[in-house]
Protein backbone atom coordinates (compact mmCIF):
# COMPACT_ATOMS: atom_id res chain seq x y z
CA UNK A 1 0.00 0.00 0.00
CA UNK A 2 3.09 2.37 1.04
CA UNK A 3 4.48 1.50 -2.04
CA UNK A 4 1.26 2.34 -4.14
CA UNK A 5 1.06 5.76 -2.22
CA UNK A 6 4.57 6.64 -3.07
CA UNK A 7 4.07 5.89 -7.13
CA UNK A 8 1.20 7.95 -6.66
CA UNK A 9 2.80 10.78 -5.47
CA UNK A 10 5.31 10.91 -7.55
CA UNK A 11 3.28 10.33 -10.76
CA UNK A 12 1.50 13.51 -9.81
CA UNK A 13 4.72 15.50 -8.85
CA UNK A 14 5.93 15.78 -12.00
CA UNK A 15 6.99 11.93 -12.58
CA UNK A 16 6.25 9.76 -16.00
CA UNK A 17 4.27 6.80 -16.31
CA UNK A 18 3.33 3.89 -18.89
CA UNK A 19 -0.16 5.14 -19.79
CA UNK A 20 0.60 9.00 -18.68
CA UNK A 21 -0.63 11.46 -22.02
CA UNK A 22 2.63 12.94 -22.75
CA UNK A 23 3.07 12.15 -26.12
CA UNK A 24 -0.28 13.64 -26.90
CA UNK A 25 0.41 16.70 -24.89
CA UNK A 26 3.79 17.00 -26.71
CA UNK A 27 2.42 16.86 -30.06
CA UNK A 28 -0.90 19.35 -28.97
CA UNK A 29 1.85 21.56 -28.07
CA UNK A 30 3.36 21.44 -31.64
CA UNK A 31 -0.17 21.15 -32.93
CA UNK A 32 -0.68 24.68 -30.72
CA UNK A 33 2.55 26.61 -32.03
CA UNK A 34 1.51 26.13 -35.65
CA UNK A 35 -2.23 27.48 -35.05
CA UNK A 36 -0.64 30.54 -33.15
CA UNK A 37 1.38 31.22 -35.99
CA UNK A 38 -1.64 30.98 -38.22
CA UNK A 39 -3.78 32.89 -36.22
CA UNK A 40 -1.37 35.84 -35.90
CA UNK A 41 -0.86 35.63 -39.82
CA UNK A 42 -4.64 35.69 -39.83
CA UNK A 43 -4.85 38.78 -37.39
CA UNK A 44 -2.28 40.53 -39.36
CA UNK A 45 -4.25 39.92 -42.38
CA UNK A 46 -7.45 41.50 -40.96
CA UNK A 47 -9.05 44.65 -41.43
CA UNK A 48 -10.20 47.44 -44.07
CA UNK A 49 -6.96 47.65 -45.64
CA UNK A 50 -6.34 45.24 -48.21
CA UNK A 51 -2.96 44.25 -47.33
CA UNK A 52 -2.64 40.70 -47.45
CA UNK A 53 -0.19 37.84 -45.36
CA UNK A 54 1.89 37.32 -48.53
CA UNK A 55 2.09 41.14 -49.46
CA UNK A 56 3.22 41.48 -45.41
CA UNK A 57 5.89 38.80 -45.73
CA UNK A 58 7.00 40.29 -49.17
CA UNK A 59 7.74 43.52 -47.25
CA UNK A 60 9.81 41.82 -45.12
CA UNK A 61 11.88 39.89 -47.79
CA UNK A 62 12.60 43.15 -49.64
CA UNK A 63 14.28 44.53 -46.39
CA UNK A 64 16.98 41.63 -46.38
CA UNK A 65 16.64 41.52 -50.60
CA UNK A 66 16.57 45.28 -51.78
CA UNK A 67 13.89 44.00 -53.93
CA UNK A 68 10.93 46.80 -53.90
CA UNK A 69 8.30 45.97 -51.87
CA UNK A 70 4.64 45.64 -52.67
CA UNK A 71 3.49 47.32 -49.89
CA UNK A 72 2.63 51.02 -50.08
CA UNK A 73 3.25 53.48 -47.42
CA UNK A 74 0.14 53.31 -45.93
CA UNK A 75 -0.36 49.73 -45.97
CA UNK A 76 2.85 49.66 -43.98
CA UNK A 77 1.67 52.16 -41.55
CA UNK A 78 -1.35 49.96 -41.13
CA UNK A 79 0.30 47.24 -41.01
CA UNK A 80 3.58 47.87 -38.35
CA UNK A 81 1.38 50.72 -36.04
CA UNK A 82 -1.74 49.42 -35.97
CA UNK A 83 -2.25 45.70 -36.79
CA UNK A 84 1.27 44.06 -35.66
CA UNK A 85 0.98 45.55 -31.98
CA UNK A 86 -2.93 44.58 -31.97
CA UNK A 87 -1.37 40.93 -32.62
CA UNK A 88 1.05 41.46 -29.85
CA UNK A 89 -0.34 42.89 -27.39
CA UNK A 90 -3.51 40.01 -27.96
CA UNK A 91 -0.92 37.33 -27.87
CA UNK A 92 0.90 38.49 -24.36
CA UNK A 93 -2.92 39.08 -23.16
CA UNK A 94 -4.17 35.77 -24.00
CA UNK A 95 -1.42 34.10 -22.89
CA UNK A 96 -1.40 35.34 -20.23
CA UNK A 97 -5.21 35.61 -19.03
CA UNK A 98 -4.93 31.69 -19.97
CA UNK A 99 -2.09 30.64 -17.94
CA UNK A 100 -3.84 33.06 -14.70
CA UNK A 101 -6.46 30.93 -14.87
CA UNK A 102 -4.78 27.05 -14.96
CA UNK A 103 -2.72 28.39 -12.14
CA UNK A 104 -5.49 29.75 -10.08
CA UNK A 105 -7.66 26.33 -10.62
CA UNK A 106 -4.19 24.28 -10.01
CA UNK A 107 -4.01 26.06 -6.74
CA UNK A 108 -7.31 25.88 -5.83
CA UNK A 109 -7.74 22.64 -7.37
CA UNK A 110 -10.95 23.61 -9.08
CA UNK A 111 -12.15 24.45 -12.33
CA UNK A 112 -14.05 27.31 -12.19
CA UNK A 113 -11.09 29.01 -9.95
CA UNK A 114 -10.19 32.38 -12.02
CA UNK A 115 -8.30 35.44 -11.25
CA UNK A 116 -11.68 37.59 -11.55
CA UNK A 117 -12.88 35.06 -8.74
CA UNK A 118 -10.75 35.96 -5.80
CA UNK A 119 -10.50 39.78 -6.58
CA UNK A 120 -7.59 40.21 -8.74
CA UNK A 121 -8.82 41.86 -11.78
CA UNK A 122 -11.54 43.81 -9.98
CA UNK A 123 -8.77 45.04 -8.24
CA UNK A 124 -6.68 46.07 -11.00
CA UNK A 125 -9.96 47.17 -12.79
CA UNK A 126 -10.78 49.61 -10.16
CA UNK A 127 -7.16 50.89 -9.95
CA UNK A 128 -7.65 51.64 -13.68
CA UNK A 129 -10.61 53.32 -13.01
CA UNK A 130 -9.84 55.58 -10.38
CA UNK A 131 -6.47 57.22 -12.47
CA UNK A 132 -9.30 57.50 -15.41
CA UNK A 133 -11.47 59.69 -13.46
CA UNK A 134 -9.47 61.16 -10.89
CA UNK A 135 -6.13 61.74 -12.78
CA UNK A 136 -6.59 64.83 -13.79
CA UNK A 137 -7.45 65.71 -10.09
CA UNK A 138 -6.69 63.85 -7.23
CA UNK A 139 -4.25 61.71 -8.79
CA UNK A 140 -2.80 64.55 -11.02
CA UNK A 141 0.27 64.13 -9.19
CA UNK A 142 1.08 60.28 -10.47
CA UNK A 143 0.07 60.73 -13.68
CA UNK A 144 2.91 63.88 -13.66
CA UNK A 145 5.53 61.32 -12.33
CA UNK A 146 4.55 58.28 -14.72
CA UNK A 147 2.84 59.89 -17.41
CA UNK A 148 1.26 57.94 -20.00
CA UNK A 149 2.41 54.66 -17.99
CA UNK A 150 0.05 55.98 -14.90
CA UNK A 151 -2.78 54.05 -16.36
CA UNK A 152 -0.95 50.11 -16.05
CA UNK A 153 0.79 51.18 -13.05
CA UNK A 154 -2.45 51.87 -11.17
CA UNK A 155 -3.89 48.74 -12.52
CA UNK A 156 -1.09 46.84 -11.59
CA UNK A 157 -0.85 48.30 -8.13
CA UNK A 158 -5.11 48.25 -7.18
CA UNK A 159 -4.34 44.31 -8.50
CA UNK A 160 -1.34 43.49 -5.68
CA UNK A 161 -2.87 45.73 -3.31
CA UNK A 162 -6.21 43.25 -3.68
CA UNK A 163 -4.18 40.26 -3.64
CA UNK A 164 -2.11 41.00 -1.10
CA UNK A 165 -5.38 41.95 1.92
CA UNK A 166 -7.10 38.75 0.40
CA UNK A 167 -4.00 37.15 1.32
CA UNK A 168 -3.70 38.20 4.87
CA UNK A 169 -7.55 37.82 5.62
CA UNK A 170 -7.42 34.02 4.48
CA UNK A 171 -4.26 33.43 6.03
CA UNK A 172 -3.71 32.55 10.10
CA UNK A 173 -0.64 31.33 11.57
CA UNK A 174 0.96 30.76 7.97
CA UNK A 175 -2.24 28.39 6.99
CA UNK A 176 -4.11 29.93 4.03
CA UNK A 177 -7.37 28.57 3.69
CA UNK A 178 -8.47 28.52 0.46
CA UNK A 179 -12.17 28.61 0.82
CA UNK A 180 -11.66 31.73 2.90
CA UNK A 181 -9.95 32.76 0.09
CA UNK A 182 -12.28 32.22 -2.53
CA UNK A 183 -15.29 33.83 -0.16
CA UNK A 184 -13.33 36.78 0.79
CA UNK A 185 -12.29 37.35 -3.22
CA UNK A 186 -15.84 37.81 -4.17
CA UNK A 187 -17.18 40.15 -1.43
CA UNK A 188 -13.58 41.77 -2.44
CA UNK A 189 -14.84 41.94 -5.85
CA UNK A 190 -18.12 43.16 -4.30
CA UNK A 191 -16.39 46.07 -2.62
CA UNK A 192 -14.36 46.54 -6.13
CA UNK A 193 -17.85 47.08 -7.91
CA UNK A 194 -19.03 49.58 -5.60
CA UNK A 195 -16.78 51.66 -5.42
CA UNK A 196 -16.16 51.45 -9.45
CA UNK A 197 -19.82 52.24 -9.64
CA UNK A 198 -19.34 55.31 -7.30
CA UNK A 199 -16.87 56.07 -9.59
CA UNK A 200 -18.77 55.86 -12.58
CA UNK A 201 -21.51 58.22 -10.87
CA UNK A 202 -18.46 61.02 -10.83
CA UNK A 203 -17.50 60.37 -13.80
CA UNK A 204 -18.27 63.15 -16.86
CA UNK A 205 -19.60 62.43 -20.33
CA UNK A 206 -16.13 61.74 -21.55
CA UNK A 207 -14.75 59.70 -18.98
CA UNK A 208 -18.40 57.53 -18.91
CA UNK A 209 -17.78 56.55 -22.81
CA UNK A 210 -13.93 56.08 -22.10
CA UNK A 211 -15.25 53.75 -19.05
CA UNK A 212 -17.93 51.95 -20.89
CA UNK A 213 -15.31 51.38 -23.95
CA UNK A 214 -12.67 49.88 -21.52
CA UNK A 215 -14.89 48.08 -18.79
CA UNK A 216 -15.88 45.77 -22.03
CA UNK A 217 -12.33 45.23 -22.90
CA UNK A 218 -10.98 45.69 -26.40
CA UNK A 219 -7.28 45.83 -28.30
CA UNK A 220 -8.13 48.63 -30.32
CA UNK A 221 -5.93 51.06 -28.62
CA UNK A 222 -2.68 48.90 -28.72
CA UNK A 223 0.32 50.53 -29.32
CA UNK A 224 4.31 49.94 -28.93
CA UNK A 225 4.07 52.01 -25.69
CA UNK A 226 1.50 50.06 -24.31
CA UNK A 227 3.68 46.88 -25.15
CA UNK A 228 6.55 48.71 -23.53
CA UNK A 229 4.81 49.34 -20.32
CA UNK A 230 2.61 45.93 -20.03
CA UNK A 231 4.11 43.30 -21.80
CA UNK A 232 7.77 43.07 -19.40
CA UNK A 233 5.37 41.79 -16.58
CA UNK A 234 3.44 40.16 -18.65
CA UNK A 235 6.29 38.29 -19.96
CA UNK A 236 7.68 38.08 -16.66
CA UNK A 237 4.82 35.93 -15.10
CA UNK A 238 4.76 34.07 -18.35
CA UNK A 239 8.18 32.96 -18.19
CA UNK A 240 8.03 31.93 -14.45
CA UNK A 241 4.81 29.91 -15.15
CA UNK A 242 6.56 26.51 -15.94
CA UNK A 243 8.40 26.60 -13.01
CA UNK A 244 4.98 26.46 -10.95
CA UNK A 245 4.30 22.85 -12.76
CA UNK A 246 6.11 20.73 -10.01
CA UNK A 247 4.21 22.25 -7.32
CA UNK A 248 0.97 22.37 -9.01
CA UNK A 249 1.33 18.45 -9.50
CA UNK A 250 2.03 18.10 -6.21
CA UNK A 251 -1.35 20.16 -4.75
CA UNK A 252 -3.90 18.06 -6.72
CA UNK A 253 -2.69 15.60 -3.94
CA UNK A 254 -3.97 18.21 -1.06
CA UNK A 255 -1.56 20.43 1.05
CA UNK A 256 -0.45 17.98 3.54
CA UNK A 257 0.92 15.50 0.90
CA UNK A 258 2.57 18.10 -1.31
CA UNK A 259 4.82 19.55 2.19
CA UNK A 260 5.56 15.72 2.83
CA UNK A 261 7.29 15.67 -0.87
CA UNK A 262 9.44 18.73 0.00
CA UNK A 263 7.19 21.31 -1.37
CA UNK A 264 6.98 24.84 0.67
CA UNK A 265 3.45 25.68 0.40
CA UNK A 266 2.70 28.99 2.17
CA UNK A 267 5.63 30.34 -0.44
CA UNK A 268 4.36 28.93 -3.44
CA UNK A 269 0.55 30.36 -2.37
CA UNK A 270 2.26 33.44 -2.55
CA UNK A 271 4.72 33.24 -5.18
CA UNK A 272 2.03 32.05 -7.79
CA UNK A 273 -0.64 34.77 -6.17
CA UNK A 274 2.10 37.68 -7.21
CA UNK A 275 2.74 36.09 -10.27
CA UNK A 276 -1.15 36.11 -11.22
CA UNK A 277 -1.53 39.73 -9.56
CA UNK A 278 1.54 41.03 -12.07
CA UNK A 279 0.05 39.33 -15.13
CA UNK A 280 -3.39 39.57 -14.73
CA UNK A 281 -3.59 43.34 -13.53
CA UNK A 282 -0.87 44.29 -16.54
CA UNK A 283 -3.47 42.86 -18.64
CA UNK A 284 -6.84 44.72 -17.66
CA UNK A 285 -4.29 47.67 -17.73
CA UNK A 286 -4.34 47.82 -21.25
CA UNK A 287 -6.91 46.10 -22.72
CA UNK A 288 -9.97 46.10 -19.87
CA UNK A 289 -12.42 43.43 -18.67
CA UNK A 290 -11.64 40.28 -21.02
CA UNK A 291 -13.54 37.45 -19.39
CA UNK A 292 -13.66 33.72 -19.16
CA UNK A 293 -10.27 33.32 -21.38
CA UNK A 294 -9.07 31.92 -18.07
CA UNK A 295 -11.71 29.65 -17.44
CA UNK A 296 -12.35 28.04 -20.90
CA UNK A 297 -9.15 27.48 -22.30
CA UNK A 298 -7.37 25.64 -19.64
CA UNK A 299 -11.03 23.28 -19.28
CA UNK A 300 -10.39 22.32 -22.59
CA UNK A 301 -6.44 21.68 -22.09
CA UNK A 302 -7.54 19.19 -19.38
CA UNK A 303 -9.88 17.34 -20.93
CA UNK A 304 -7.71 17.01 -24.32
CA UNK A 305 -4.09 16.44 -22.21
CA UNK A 306 -4.42 15.86 -19.18
CA UNK A 307 -4.01 17.94 -15.62
CA UNK A 308 -0.66 17.56 -15.87
CA UNK A 309 0.89 21.26 -15.15
CA UNK A 310 4.19 20.70 -16.75
CA UNK A 311 2.05 20.47 -20.39
CA UNK A 312 -1.09 22.37 -18.89
CA UNK A 313 0.77 25.78 -18.75
CA UNK A 314 2.46 25.84 -21.55
CA UNK A 315 -0.35 24.63 -23.89
CA UNK A 316 -2.56 27.17 -22.26
CA UNK A 317 -0.40 30.01 -23.23
CA UNK A 318 -0.65 29.12 -26.79
CA UNK A 319 -4.39 28.07 -26.63
CA UNK A 320 -5.29 31.76 -24.74
CA UNK A 321 -3.15 33.59 -27.36
CA UNK A 322 -4.83 31.80 -30.35
CA UNK A 323 -8.48 32.28 -28.93
CA UNK A 324 -7.91 35.88 -28.11
CA UNK A 325 -6.62 36.72 -31.60
CA UNK A 326 -9.61 34.82 -33.27
CA UNK A 327 -11.88 36.66 -31.23
CA UNK A 328 -10.14 39.68 -31.77
CA UNK A 329 -10.64 38.92 -35.43
CA UNK A 330 -14.37 38.49 -35.06
CA UNK A 331 -14.63 41.62 -32.82
CA UNK A 332 -13.27 43.43 -36.17
CA UNK A 333 -15.69 42.37 -39.11
CA UNK A 334 -19.02 41.43 -37.44
CA UNK A 335 -19.95 44.96 -37.04
CA UNK A 336 -17.52 46.34 -39.85
CA UNK A 337 -16.68 48.59 -39.96
CA UNK A 338 -17.51 49.32 -36.81
CA UNK A 339 -15.88 47.52 -33.92
CA UNK A 340 -17.50 45.27 -31.10
CA UNK A 341 -15.49 45.14 -27.82
CA UNK A 342 -13.81 41.91 -27.41
CA UNK A 343 -15.31 41.37 -24.04
CA UNK A 344 -18.53 40.75 -25.26
CA UNK A 345 -17.49 37.91 -27.99
CA UNK A 346 -15.56 36.22 -25.29
CA UNK A 347 -18.45 36.29 -23.36
CA UNK A 348 -20.89 35.13 -25.31
CA UNK A 349 -18.90 32.07 -25.99
CA UNK A 350 -17.53 31.68 -22.32
CA UNK A 351 -20.35 32.47 -20.74
CA UNK A 352 -22.30 29.35 -21.92
CA UNK A 353 -19.23 27.26 -21.59
CA UNK A 354 -18.82 28.19 -18.16
CA UNK A 355 -22.48 27.11 -17.31
CA UNK A 356 -21.98 23.71 -18.79
CA UNK A 357 -19.07 22.94 -16.12
CA UNK A 358 -20.89 24.02 -13.50
CA UNK A 359 -23.68 21.58 -14.32
CA UNK A 360 -21.23 19.03 -15.38
CA UNK A 361 -20.11 19.40 -11.67
CA UNK A 362 -22.97 20.26 -9.90
CA UNK A 363 -23.44 16.67 -8.15
CA UNK A 364 -19.45 17.37 -7.07
CA UNK A 365 -20.18 21.11 -5.63
CA UNK A 366 -23.23 19.86 -3.93
CA UNK A 367 -21.24 17.56 -1.89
Amino acid sequence: MLQQVSRTMRLQAGGRAEGDRAVRARLAILFLVLLLVVTAAFSLATGASDASVLSVIGGWFGVFTGVESALSARDAIIIYDIRLPRTVLGILIGASLAVSGATMQGLFRNPLADPGIVGVSSGAGLGAICMIVLGGTVFAPVVGLFGIYALPVAAFGGGLATTFLLYHISTRQGRTSVATMLLAGIALGALAGALTGILVFMADDQQLRDLTFWGLGSLAGATWTKILSAGPIIAAALIASPFLARALNALTLGEATAHHIGISVQKFKRLAIVLVAAATGASVAVSGGIGFVGIVVPHLLRLSIGPDHRYLLPASALLGASLLLLADAVARVIVAPAELPIGIVTSVVGAPFFLWILLSRRGVLDM
